[in-house]
C-alpha cells in the first residue's frame, strides 16, 4: 500500500482528511512543519500533502527543504487563500499540483492517484537510465562501483565536465545499503562563501540577517544516506575546515547553534580538477584530501570512449523518444559515423543534448546528418589547427598562464560569447570562467 504524509495545522481537518484517505492509502499526519520534516527523515513516503501556511513554516520554504532532502517526492500543496502567485511559485519549485481549500476529497483523491501514476512512470524510466556497455572502460567503471558501493568509504570521482560524475555517484548510492535513504547533491561551485556554511550545516533562527527560521543543512538532510559534493575544489578554505571537522567527529553544529548534531552520512565528492595539484598550491587542505581520498574513480572523457558512443546514443535515443513522444528507430550509418568522429568537448552531457535535439528535428524514422548540429557533422582536421582546433588545444590545463587571456577571448568569439559553451570547451566550470573574465578584464 502506498504511504502518504499529510501536514496541516487544522487538527479537525487533518483528522477528517486522514480518515478519508486512510481508506485507500497508509496515511501519517503531522500538525506542523517541524514534525512533518522529522517524519520525512525517519520514514519513506510515496507522496506529501502539505498546507501552504503552517504555524512554524511557510509552505514554499518547506517545499524547498523537502525537495533538497527528497528531490523525487511528489508534493501537493493546499491553501485557503487561492494565491495564484504562490501556485506558480510552488510549481516552479517542484510541487506536482496545487489545490485550494475547501478541499473536495474526491478531487484530491484523483490528484493523488495521478501523481502516484506519474511517479511510477518516472521510476520506471530511471531504473533503465543506468546504461551498460561492454567496452573495457565501462566494465572497469562498473567493477569499481560494485566494489566500493557496499562499503562506507569516501570516494573522489574525477573527470572532465559532462563525463557523468554525478551519474556514477548516484550509481554508487543505488548499489549501497543506503539506497533507501536520501541522496543529497550539492553544487559547491554555485555556493557563495557567505552561504556555504549555512547550506551545508544549517543555521538557527537569528544566526544572521535573514535567518527567520531554523534551517537544516545538507548534512542533516542526507542523514543515513549519501552526501554528494560536486566540484568540491570550489569550497573556501574556512568551509573546508568545517567539513573536515564534520567528517572526523561525525557531527555538525548549525550556524548560531549551541549543540552538536550527530550525523551518519557517506561522503562522495567530484571534481574536474587535480586535487593533488590544488593541495600543493595551498588551495585545498591536504588533511581533508586524504580524509576524502579513500577510493578514487576516474571517468575518461567521451573522446577516449568511441566504442561506447553507439551504446550511449541508443540510450539517449530511447529517453528522447519517451520524453518527446516520438518513434525514431535509430541512426543512419553516416550519422553514426559523424557521432563517432566528433570530439565531444561537452562529453556525455553534450551527447545527450545532441541526441534529444536530433530526435526533435527528425522527420523520418532514422536520424540523419541533417538532424545533427553543424559542429558534429563537419569533419575535423586536427592537422590544421587554425581551421578546426582539436579539443586538446582548448584545454586550459595544458596552456601556460600567459596564454589564458588570448585563448579565452578566442573561444568566446567562436561560441558567439555563449559563456556556458565556452566554459565547456575550456574544460572549466562557469564560475571559474567568470572569475577569469574579471581577472583579465575581458568584457563579455
Amino acid at each position: 500500500m502506498k504511504r502518504l504524509l499529510l501536514i496541516d495545522d487544522d487538527a479537525s481537518f487533518n483528522l477528517m482528511l486522514k480518515t478519508f484517505l486512510g481508506r485507500f492509502y497508509d496515511v501519517d499526519s503531522a500538525l506542523n512543519g517541524k514534525e512533518g520534516f522529522t517524519r520525512l527523515k525517519k520514514a519513506t513516503y510515496d507522496l506529501l500533502i502539505c498546507d501552504l501556511r503552517l504555524p512554524d513554516h511557510y509552505g514554499l520554504d518547506l517545499l524547498r527543504e523537502v525537495k533538497e532532502l527528497l528531490s523525487d517526492l511528489p508534493i501537493i500543496l493546499m491553501t485557503g487563500y487561492g494565491d495564484i502567485k504562490s501556485a506558480v511559485e510552488a510549481m516552479k519549485l517542484g510541487a506536482i499540483d496545487y489545490i485550494s481549500k475547501p478541499v473536495d476529497p474526491e478531487e484530491l483523491l484523483k490528484t493523488i492517484n495521478n501523481a502516484l501514476k506519474k511517479k511510477k512512470k518516472t521510476e520506471k524510466t530511471r531504473s533503465t537510465s543506468f546504461v551498460k556497455s561492454d567496452s573495457e572502460i565501462s566494465l572497469k567503471l562498473e567493477e569499481y562501483t560494485d566494489l566500493v558501493a557496499p562499503t562506507d568509504m569516501s570516494v573522489i570521482v574525477t573527470g572532465e565536465s559532462g563525463t557523468g560524475k554525478e551519474y556514477v555517484s548516484r550509481l554508487i548510492h543505488e548499489k549501497s545499503a543506503r539506497k533507501q535513504k536520501p541522496f543529497v547533491a550539492v553544487d559547491c561551485g554555485a555556493l557563495a562563501n557567505d552561504i556555504a556554511g549555512s547550506e551545508l550545516f544549517g543555521h538557527t533562527k537569528g544566526a544572521f540577517t535573514g535567518a527567520h527560521v531554523d534551517k537544516a543543512g545538507c548534512f542533516e538532510m542526507a542523514n543515513g544516506g549519501t552526501l554528494f559534493l560536486d566540484e568540491i575544489g570550489n569550497l573556501s578554505y574556512e568551509v573546508q575546515i568545517q567539513l573536515l571537522r564534520a567528517i572526523q567527529e561525525r557531527s555538525i553544529r548549525r550556524l548560531g547553534g549551541l549543540k552538536n548534531i550527530e550525523i551518519d552520512v557517506r561522503i562522495l565528492v567530484a571534481t574536474n580538477e587535480d586535487l593533488k595539484v590544488t593541495v600543493t598550491k595551498g588551495r585545498f587542505r591536504e588533511d581533508l584530501y586524504h580524509r576524502l581520498n579513500e577510493f578514487t574513480i576516474e571517468i575518461p572523457p567521451l573522446r577516449s570512449r568511441t566504442e561506447d558512443i553507439e551504446t550511449f546514443s541508443g540510450h539517449f535515443l530511447r529517453l528522447a523518444n519517451q520524453s518527446l513522444n516520438k518513434q525514431v528507430k535509430g541512426f543512419t550509418p553516416t550519422a553514426l559515423t559523424a557521432l563517432k568522429q566528433y570530439t565531444w568537448p561537452g562529453n556525455i552531457r553534450e551527447l545527450g543534448n545532441v541526441i534529444k535535439r536530433a530526435v526533435l528535428l527528425c522527420k523520418e524514422n532514422m536520424i540523419n546528418l541533417n538532424d545533427l548540429p553543424l559542429e558534429v557533422t563537419q569533419k575535423k582536421h586536427e592537422s590544421k589547427q587554425e581551421e578546426s582546433p582539436n579539443y586538446q588545444a582548448f584545454d586550459l590545463k595544458h596552456i601556460t598562464a600567459h596564454k589564458e587571456k588570448e585563448l579565452i577571448e578566442s573561444v568566446l568569439q567562436q561560441t558567439h560569447y555563449n559563456k556556458s559553451k565556452a566554459a565547456k570547451l575550456l574544460n572549466i566550470d562557469r564560475k571559474t570562467l567568470y572569475k577569469k573574465l574579471k581577472v583579465f578584464n575581458i568584457d563579455a
